[in-house]
């Protein structure tokens, strides 16, 4: 006679596990199976066009919201402020001149996930490069500090204008895509 099979409510389970931690999880896999494929530095580019596709999506609806075709530099600094904070990061503006945005961030929106996995940091300088330069004209991130190579903040300078000094910065330039032709 077969033995009866108890019936296990696998919802009641102790396993931490939902959307958000799956996703995080799946994002970290593909930036190690990027870098693993195309090294350091074809990840960060591939995590780059992502980004930016986002961040010009994330451009369209903060304009669409505050009902202007284009955002200030104060606006910008907020908007990647609060983009952050909607996804359970913990940005905050530490300066901001007509040169420059200065953010500082306590929380990834990651979480431990983003530990060794720098090319996640390109979501952040794409999506606020898209929509510093698709409000401003020109973006240049730089990454200063970044909790995905175990720095306890991140600290990202978003500098405004194309100068030698400037230049002479790290970081991943973005430029308006309307205004493609004053590119240098």
């Amino acid at each position: 006679m077969p033995q009866a099979v108890s019936v296990v409510e696998f919802h009641r389970l102790p396993i931490p596990l939902d959307r958000d931690l799956f996703m995080r999880t799946m994002l970290r896999e593909i930036a190690q199976t990027l870098e693993g494929r195309l090294g350091a530095t074809g990840a960060t580019d591939f995590v780059s066009e992502i980004g930016t596709a986002a961040g010009d999506q994330l451009n369209i609806y903060y304009r669409a919201a505050l009902r202007t075709t284009s955002l200030t530099r104060e606006q910008v600094a907020q908007a990647c402020v609060d983009l952050k904070r909607r996804i359970q990061g913990d940005f905050y503006i530490i300066e901001q001149t007509d040169e420059r945005i200065v953010l500082g961030n306590r929380a990834c929106p990651f979480g431990n996930k983003v530990l060794d996995r720098p090319a996640l940091c390109m979501l952040t300088s794409s999506v606020f490069g898209a929509i510093a330069a698709g409000n401003l004209g020109y973006a240049k991130v730089e990454l200063k500090e970044t909790i995905a190579r175990r720095h306890p903040e991140c600290r990202v300078v978003i500098h405004l204008k194309p100068t030698a000094e400037t230049a002479a910065h790290p970081g991943r330039e973005y430029w308006d895509r309307a205004d493609a032709e004053l590119r240098p």
